[in-house]
Formats: structure tokens, sequence, C-alpha cells
């Protein structure tokens, strides 16, 4: 049952979004509880992880340092190229670029699953990912994006040791001593997140409700753009480097799918509520993406595509 009802993110994010556009005034007083929520978030993350999950790293080397180059170039470069493609203004454009410069997000790693990927992988990457984002989020957005606007740097890296580190390492020493106990609550914390991310998506579109109209559309074009690029380019690259099937898709979620609430609250805290807009749309479309990929990829054997690739 809570599975069904976390598999039905989209679904709740729309229910959600739609409640915020027309009763926007619902989900304004809210702003406050924008980064109270994602650090819920990072903290869930945290709780679902293990040592051991880092020591994978030291497995997997070659896979977690190509996912990690991709995933701090690919995705915060294309992000700016298809800002500058459909000309968006420097407030949406911020947004992108915060949305290409984040880690990867936790909904990697169900998709992962899904499609017979490598989870242990999938979540050693987020993971690294997560903790390496805390300096290459700031950097990359001042690199990408500081000619445009003032980027606090070292206020940015300040709140993403509060906001991820300390509850992704507190939430991984509670499971540590505390196991039986987080097993037990490992059900509900999808959940919980689930939660946490629809109220967060609701706050910003309430927020953005007059403008929403005129820029959601051309948003929802560019972040379509920015997770399609993110996907593919994963998943070739590896395939180009000689990776097996595994990896590859394992590799294509990771570099595909942002963690677009960082990037919401980063956009609300920082810059201005339509900075957020790219982080709530890419929250939506990166769980309809991902899963319709999922499916595909969940139908076919590692052994079919791989031969269906080598003949490419």
């Amino acid at each position: 049952m809570l599975r069904t009802i976390t598999n039905l993110f989209p679904l709740w994010a729309v229910l959600f979004s739609l409640a915020a556009y027309f009763s926007p005034a619902t989900f304004t007083m809210l702003k406050p509880a924008i980064i109270p929520l994602l650090t819920v978030i990072m903290l869930t993350m945290g709780l679902t992880l293990k040592g051991s999950d880092f020591l994978n790293v030291l497995r997997n080397k070659k896979a977690v340092g190509i996912g990690l180059v991709l995933q701090f170039s690919v995705m915060p470069l294309a992000a700016l190229l298809v800002s500058r493609l459909l000309e968006l203004d420097t407030e949406l454009t911020i947004g992108m670029v915060l949305v290409g410069s984040v880690a990867g997000g936790t909904a990697s790693n169900v998709m992962c699953y899904l499609a017979k990927g490598d989870v242990a992988l999938s979540i050693s990457m987020t993971a690294m990912s997560t903790l390496l984002g805390v300096v290459m989020t700031p950097l990359l957005v001042q690199l990408l994006a500081g000619q445009s606007v003032d980027v606090p740097v070292l206020g940015m890296l300040f709140s993403l040791l509060k906001i991820v580190v300390i509850p992704v390492i507190l939430g991984i020493v509670l499971n540590s001593v505390m196991h039986p106990v987080t097993r037990k609550l490992e059900p509900v914390l999808p959940l919980v997140s689930m939660l946490a991310i629809v109220t967060i998506i609701a706050i910003v579109v309430a927020l953005n409700a007059d403008q929403l109209a005129k820029i959601g559309p051309i948003v929802a074009l560019a972040v379509i753009m920015h997770n399609s690029t993110g996907l593919v380019s994963g998943y070739w690259a590896c395939r180009w480097l000689g990776m097996d099937e595994k990896t590859c898709r394992t590799i294509a979620f990771e570099v595909g799918l942002q963690n677009s609430g960082l990037a919401t609250a980063l956009a609300m805290k920082f810059f201005t509520p339509a900075s957020a807009v790219a982080g709530t749309i890419f929250s939506i479309w990166h769980n309809l993406s991902g899963s319709c990929l999922a499916g595909i990829w969940a139908r076919k054997s590692i052994a079919t595509s791989s031969r269906t690739a080598e003949t490419l």
C-alpha cells in the first residue's frame, strides 16, 4: 500500500501543484518550511545508507569516477546550453544551472532497481555525488552563471553543509547504531520524502502562481531537453567506454535524475521564486521519464540490450 502511494509521486505532485496554483494563499505561508522539509529528505536518505555503501566506491572506482565526471560536467553544461538555446532570462537560467549543478537524486536508486541496473553502484554514486556536490554545486553555479548574477558561493557552501552533509551523516550514524529500528522505518521513509518534496513543489508553484502560465511551458521544454540529454549521454558515454549494460543503465539514471528538490530550495534561499520553477518542474518530469525508461528496460534482458547496442 505504501509503495503504491509512493509510486504515484508524479500524480501527487501534479495534484498538489494544481491545488497551489488555484489556492496559492494556502501554501505561500509555508515558505519558511522549505529548508526544514529538504533537511528531512536528506535525513531519510541518510537513514537508508550504511558505511559499506561508501566502500562500494572502492570496488567500482572506474564506474563511480566516470559517473561523477558526467554528473558534474554534462548536466551543468547542458543546462546552460539549453537555457541559451531557448533564450531564457537570467532568473530562469539560474534555475536551470542550479538543477544541472546539484547531485544525483535518490529517485535514481528506485529507477535503477526497476530497470535491472546495479543498485549498489547507484546508491554509492548518489551518496558520493551528494557529498561532492556540497563543494561542486556552488563552484559550478559561480562558473556558469556568475557573470549574470552575484552568486553567494560561501553562503551556499555553508547552507549545503547544514542541509545536506549534517542530516545525511546523522542518518548514517542512526542507521548504524539503531539499525533494528531504522529497518522497521524503511517502508515509511520513501513516503516521508515524497510528502516533503510535493509540499516543496506546491509552495514554489504558489509563489509563482501569477506568472506560471507565462513561464511554465518554456521551462518545461527546457527541463525535458535537459533531462533527456542526461539520460542519453549517461548511457551512451558508458557504452562507448566499453562498460557493461547494467552499469550503463545505472549511470544513465545517476546522470539524468537530479536532486531537484535541493536545487529548488537553494533557488528560493539565494535567488528568486522564479528561479525555483525549473527545479519544481524537473521534480515532476524526471520521475515520469525515469519511470518510463525503467519500464522499457525492465522488459529487456541485459544480454539482449548488450547485443543490440553492439550492433549500433
